[in-house]
C-alpha cells in the first residue's frame, strides 16, 4: 500500500506548493500596493515598505499554509474520486484509513511548522512592524513628509509644511495638530527644528508662531504667541491588540490578562486546527464518478469560513471575558474532533445501521 500512499502524497504536495506560492504572491502584491500608497501619501516612509511587506507576508503564512493544504487535499482527492481511482483502491483491499494516513504524513510536519510560526515568528514580525511604523510615523522623522500636503500618521498627529529641508531636519511655514483625550493642540510656526528624534521623548523647537490649546471637555481654551517654544511630543503608544500579538510566548504564559490568554490559546491551537481541518476535508471531498474535482469546493469553503470565524469569535469572547478560558478557543477544535470521529466511524462502518 505504500505505493498508493506515495501517489496520493505526491499529488497533494504538488498542489500545496502551487497554491501556497500563488496566495503568497497575491498577498504580497496587495500589501505592497497598500503600503506604497501610504508612502505616496506621506504617511509611511518609503524605505520601510519592503520590510513591512516581508513581515506581513510572514504573518500571513500562518493562514496561507493551512489553507493551501486544505484546498489541495480537497482538489486532489476530489479528482481521484471523480476518476474512480479511490473506488478501485478500495476494491483492491485498501483500508479507508489509507487516505487519512497519506494526508497525515503531510499535515503533521506542516502543522508543526505553523505552530512554531504562530508561537515565535508571528510575534517577532508584529514587534518589528510596530517598531518600523513607530520610527516612520513619528512627527520628528521628516524623511517621509511631503511639502504642501497634510501628512497624517496612525497616531492622529498631523503636520503641514510649505517647505521641508530633510537634510537639516527643518520645516518652514508649519501647522502641527496634536490630539489627546482632554485637549487638542494646534501650533502654527514660521519654522520648526527637530531637537530630539528619540522615539521615547521626541522634541521639536517652534519659532515665531502661535499655540492654541482647545479643551475637549469644556470651554477652558487658551492661546499664546511665542518666539521660541520647545514641544515634547508624546511617543506613539502601542495599541492593546498590537501588544497581545507582539508579546513573546513567555510573557503571555505568565499573564492573567484575558487578552493575553486568548492570544496564547490562539497560538497553541493553530497546528491542531490545521490537522483537524485537513482531516475534515477527506470525507467531505467525496464526489460521484465524473462529477468533477471542484464539485465539493462550495461546502468545503463554507466549512473553512465557519472554522475561521468561529475561532476569531471565540478569541474575541475570551479576550472580553464573555467566554471562560476553559474551554475558550479550544471549543472549536473540540467540535471539529467530535465531527471527525463521527465521520471516521461512518467510514469504518462502526455506527449501527438503521433497520426497517
Amino acid at each position: 500500500m505504500y505505493l498508493i500512499e506515495r501517489y496520493i502524497m505526491v499529488e497533494i504536495r504538488r498542489l500545496v506548493m502551487i497554491i501556497a506560492s500563488f496566495l503568497i504572491f497575491i498577498f504580497a502584491s496587495y500589501s505592497a500596493q497598500r503600503y506604497l500608497t501610504d508612502a505616496a501619501n506621506g504617511t509611511l516612509a518609503l524605505g520601510i515598505v519592503a520590510d513591512v511587506v516581508f513581515y506581513k507576508s510572514l504573518i500571513a503564512l500562518e493562514m496561507i499554509l493551512p489553507v493551501a493544504l486544505y484546498v489541495s487535499v480537497a482538489v486532489a482527492l476530489g479528482q481521484l474520486y471523480s476518476d474512480t481511482e479511490i473506488t478501485a483502491m478500495q476494491a483492491s483491499g485498501a483500508s479507508p484509513l489509507l487516505l487519512y494516513k497519506a494526508v497525515l504524513v503531510l499535515a503533521i510536519p506542516l502543522a508543526i511548522g505553523v505552530t512554531l510560526l504562530s508561537m515565535y515568528g508571528r510575534p517577532w514580525a508584529y514587534a518589528n512592524i510596530y517598531q518600523l511604523r513607530q520610527q516612520s510615523q513619528s512627527l520628528v522623522d521628516i524623511s517621509h513628509l511631503q511639502a504642501g500636503k497634510f501628512n497624517v500618521g496612525d497616531n492622529g498627529r498631523m503636520v503641514l509644511a510649505s517647505k521641508i529641508d530633510k537634510a537639516a531636519n527643518h520645516l518652514s511655514d508649519v501647522l502641527i495638530y496634536l490630539r489627546s483625550e482632554k485637549h487638542t493642540n494646534l501650533y502654527s510656526a514660521a519654522s520648526v527644528k527637530v531637537i530630539s528624534t528619540s522615539p521615547s521623548s521626541p522634541t521639536v523647537r517652534l519659532k515665531k508662531g502661535t499655540s492654541y490649546v482647545l479643551d475637549r471637555q469644556g470651554s477652558d481654551d487658551s492661546w499664546q504667541d511665542y518666539d521660541n517654544f520647545d514641544v515634547s511630543l508624546k511617543p506613539i503608544v502601542q495599541s492593546v491588540e498590537s501588544k497581545h500579538k507582539s508579546s513573546p510566548l513567555a510573557v503571555l504564559a505568565n499573564s492573567g490578562d484575558p487578552g493575553d490568554r486568548a492570544e496564547l490559546q490562539w497560538r497553541y491551537s493553530r497546528g491542531l486546527i490545521t490537522v483537524l481541518m485537513v482531516l475534515l476535508a477527506i470525507p467531505l471531498s467525496r464526489t460521484e464518478p465524473r462529477q468533477g474535482r471542484y464539485a465539493t469546493l462550495l461546502p468545503l469553503t463554507v466549512l473553512f469560513v465557519a472554522i475561521f470565524y468561529g475561532g476569531n469569535i471565540c478569541r474575541t469572547l475570551v479576550a472580553n471575558g464573555a467566554l471562560p478560558v476553559t474551554p475558550g478557543i479550544w471549543l472549536v477544535p473540540i467540535v471539529m474532533s467530535i465531527w471527525i470521529l463521527f465521520l471516521l466511524a461512518h467510514d469504518l462502518s462502526l455506527l449501527p445501521k438503521k433497520t426497517r
